[in-house]
């Protein structure tokens, strides 16, 4: 019997400065509107938030200047639909005004059954999988997207 598997993905971001300094202004004052647009789009299902509805105090390196976003959709389509059609494209494409560029993989995605929601720890872990293994279906990037089925088949042959 298959179950059914929906998308996690995570990113990593090293700031400019800290969250509440004026590099940072911006994109914290964007902060509420693309999270409520993650949360309303088609496909979403979960994301990572704190008591203050996002998760920038979410510490999983100890450089206190990388921020995580973690999420979980229901297809790859709804993601990417999210992540480069929608206002959200507008302060992706801005990036660079508040993040250093990243020599490492900064973005993971991968599967889990649905109703499992990853932990930041997992995100992590699969993050250096990637950078330590390349593009696998265990943890994969948005340039060499696997389906549930060839993720599946690979964690039963590890």
């Amino acid at each position: 019997m298959f179950m059914e598997h929906h998308l996690a993905q995570v990113n990593i971001a090293k700031m400019l400065g800290p969250i509440d300094t004026p590099v940072m202004a911006d994109f914290v004052a964007n902060l509420d509107r693309i999270n409520a647009l993650a949360e309303s789009s088609p496909g979403f299902v979960w994301r990572l938030k704190d008591e203050g509805n996002n998760a920038t105090s979410f510490k999983v390196y100890d450089d206190a200047l990388i921020i995580i976003n973690l999420s979980v959709w229901k297809t790859i389509d709804d993601l990417v639909a999210y992540v480069y059609r929608s206002d959200h494209a507008a302060i992706f494409r801005r990036r660079e005004e508040w993040f250093e560029k990243m020599t490492r993989p900064h973005t993971t995605l991968w599967y889990v059954p649905s109703g499992v929601v990853p932990s930041p720890k997992e995100a992590v872990e699969r993050l250096d999988h990637l950078q330590a293994h390349g593009e696998t279906p265990y943890a994969f990037s948005f340039k060499r997207k696997f389906t549930a089925t060839e993720a599946l088949d690979f964690q039963a042959n590890r």
